[in-house]
């Protein structure tokens, strides 16, 4: 029901309140001293009274428009410079459950639930200062000694929410909502090792360099070094990358 039909609504509610009060006080008052005339304006007055009751309804009920003041301060903690190349990038739709019961009094449930949709996009790629190589000049190759493993560099999540479900004793909190976008994160990133994105990142991280030193007249020795690490390094899932909520 829209707000026209409340008001609608309300007005005619007070018209027929006022007119049954003024029937009833007709009744009670109709003796030989009341003529029809004073009945009359009994009326009158009591559809004036019910009109004005019925417009102070409908004003008390017009919601007056939010008043909404933004500010934001951003301070940069820190800066330094990396050498990070993205090699791989992945798209995720991950559906988390969540579904909370708790007891009121010990002994009467109450459940809250709701049903998530994860969609991630998340990018894999090296980080070069732990590249370790040997030049030979002479021979023009270039040896690897050591490939750090593919790493997680971002991670950009938007949450949708279905299906919420909450009781009057048991609402969601903010702790709650920042526990299921953190626990949704971990089940993003945990099928993203579970993928094929290391696979991906290490062959495209070898046609890069092989490109990049045949273009210098220089041969890439043991290649091989780039796919030993398949497994990310650790990660936190709180530092890679944000997230969106929608509902």
């Amino acid at each position: 029901m829209n707000f026209n039909k409340i008001k609608i609504v309300l007005w005619s509610v007070g018209i027929l309140l006022v007119l049954f009060l003024g029937y009833m006080l007709y009744q009670m008052t109709q003796t030989e001293t009341i003529n029809s005339m004073m009945t009359v304006l009994m009326l009158i007055l009591g559809l004036v009274l019910g009109g004005v009751i019925a417009f102070l309804l409908s004003k008390k009920m017009t919601a007056a428009p939010p008043v909404i003041t933004d500010s934001s301060h951003t301070i940069a903690e820190s800066m330094r410079k990396v050498f990070k190349v993205v090699a791989a990038e992945g798209h995720f739709n991950e559906i988390y459950n969540y579904e909370e019961t708790t007891k009121l009094l010990n002994f009467i449930p109450s459940k809250k639930k709701a049903l998530v949709i994860v969609q991630a996009k998340v990018l894999v790629g090296y980080d070069f200062e732990k590249f370790r190589w040997e030049v030979d000049e002479q021979n023009r190759k270039v040896k690897l000694l050591s490939f750090p493993a593919p790493e997680i560099l971002s991670t950009e999540t938007d949450y949708k929410y279905y299906n919420i479900e909450e009781q009057f004793f048991n609402l969601f909190s903010k702790d709650d909502l920042a526990r299921i976008q953190q626990n949704g994160k971990k089940q993003v990133i945990e099928a993203a090792k579970k993928s094929h994105l290391p696979e991906v990142a290490a062959e495209q991280m070898r046609t890069l360099l092989t490109e990049l030193l045949e273009g210098k007249n220089f041969f890439l020795e043991n290649s091989s070094k780039i796919s030993e690490s398949k497994n990310f390094i650790d990660y936190n899932p709180m530092n890679v990358g944000g997230g969106k909520v929608s509902t």
